[in-house]
């Protein structure tokens, strides 16, 4: 039996990667994909083969994850919950396609994951698999009753690293969890799970990664600019960069502003309410400086329709439907929203506020001799047409309302006079 697994080096999946050789008597070739984490990946390979695997995987894949999955979200407008920005449900979908990838170029039989049983992840990389390896065995060991009871804690796992001579950095635990990628880095677990636990006092400062906290930024506001072409930005402060410039660039920009940190309660796939705290700084950029030009140059109704699928959307993301039928049918719509979604956007960044600071583009549609209070020179609209506008609109309301009170006076039936 020939298996994928994911890895990253550090106690959980080097312990999962050695019980997994040992229990299917498998041979088990490593993955760990680099999408923006700025973990040290120097030496993964060679202890990915001392752990016990026959081959390692370190594929650089932010390109990838810039291009195919972020820039498709960011014009979808989606916020799970109004807050999350989906940076970890993002990536997900990406790591398993690879997984699968590499799975069918080597002919294994299954792919593994680290994902503990109770969290969306899991949900995640399955669902990808299903999709695109219909066939294809998920071994998920922290589902497995054996593997809890022989790890039911950290020490154990250290226990049995040193019996089968692993290679792994004994540490004590942090405090709380944390999953960095190139879209946002998120902290859950630990001392946040209590939810009146306040991440952002300044004595929790060092858990920060991505960006100052508000206070300690710059007193002084920075204008940027974003240029974009048919809902892609393509150039930040008229630089034109590809997809993965335009994160790295914005990532720093918003950290030294305090830009894009979130802490919520949220609702996993799986039924139960998760504590979060998350930095976002260039994806929060992104997307607040997306929705500004949306809003100089996509039609009323198109942007209406689109805002109403924004939940579902959003939902299908975080609950690992990338790949799902819905999903593309939903982003071919938005494909279709984002043709003239063009132009420039100036924002102003200021101690953790992201501001409108102007906005123009070749196909606006936003026309300022109509919209004037003074008089329209074009005489596109007459003030007096809306009389019946608004007549026409007021009858439902009028006739409810005398419903409502009674007061609504039927018509009386008209007899024939006899002759």
């Amino acid at each position: 039996m020939k298996i994928v697994v994911a890895y990253s080096g550090g106690l959980d999946t080097s312990v999962i990667l050695n019980w997994i050789k040992e229990t299917y008597s498998a041979e088990v070739i490593a993955f760990c994909a680099d999408i923006g984490q700025e973990e040290e990946l120097k030496g993964l390979k060679p202890k990915a083969l001392r752990t016990g695997a026959s081959k390692c995987y370190v594929d650089d894949l932010q390109s990838e994850f810039a291009k195919d999955f972020i820039f498709p979200m960011i014009q979808s407008g989606a916020l799970y919950e109004g807050e999350y920005f989906l940076g970890t449900s993002i990536a997900r979908p990406l790591i398993a396609k690879r997984m699968v990838e590499i799975a069918k170029a080597e002919g294994a039989d299954a792919f593994a994951h680290g994902a503990t049983g109770k969290g969306n992840d899991q949900v995640r990389f399955e669902l990808t698999a299903a999709a695109l390896s219909p066939d294809l065995e998920v071994i998920a060991p922290w589902r497995e009753e054996s593997f809890r009871k022989e790890f039911p804690g950290r020490a154990e796992m250290i226990e049995y690293c040193r019996v089968h001579k692993v290679p792994v950095e004994a540490s004590a635990k942090k405090p709380y969890s944390m999953d960095r990628n190139l879209l946002h880095i998120s902290y859950e677990s630990g001392i946040l799970e209590d939810p009146w636990f306040d991440a952002f006092a300044p004595a929790n400062s060092s858990m920060f990664k991505l960006s100052v906290s508000p206070e300690d930024a710059p007193d002084k506001a920075e204008l940027i600019t974003l240029d974009f072409l048919q809902g892609n930005c393509v150039a930040v402060n008229g630089k034109q960069l590809d997809p993965l410039g335009v994160m790295k660039t914005l990532n720093k920009i918003g950290g030294r502003h305090g830009v894009g940190r979130v802490d919520m309660v949220e609702n996993r796939f799986v039924g139960m309410k998760s504590r979060g705290v998350y930095e976002t700084p260039g994806g929060s950029i992104l997307h607040f400086a997306h929705r500004q030009m949306e809003s100089l140059t996509m039609d009323r109704e198109v942007m209406h329709l689109r805002d109403g699928l924004i939940p579902t959307y959003s939902t299908l993301v975080y609950n690992g439907f990338w790949f799902a039928p819905e999903r593309l049918a939903l982003q071919a719509l938005v494909s279709e929203s984002q043709k003239n979604v063009t132009g420039t956007v100036r924002i102003r960044l200021y101690k953790g506020n992201i501001l409108a600071a102007g906005r123009r583009s070749p196909v606006s549609l936003y026309r300022p001799d109509i919209a004037t209070m003074e008089a329209d020179p074009t005489q596109a609209y007459n003030q007096g047409d809306a009389t019946g506008f608004i007549r026409l609109n007021a009858l439902r309301l009028k006739v409810a309302a005398k419903v409502e009170a009674g007061t609504l006076k039927k018509a009386s039936p008209k007899t024939k006079k006899k002759k």
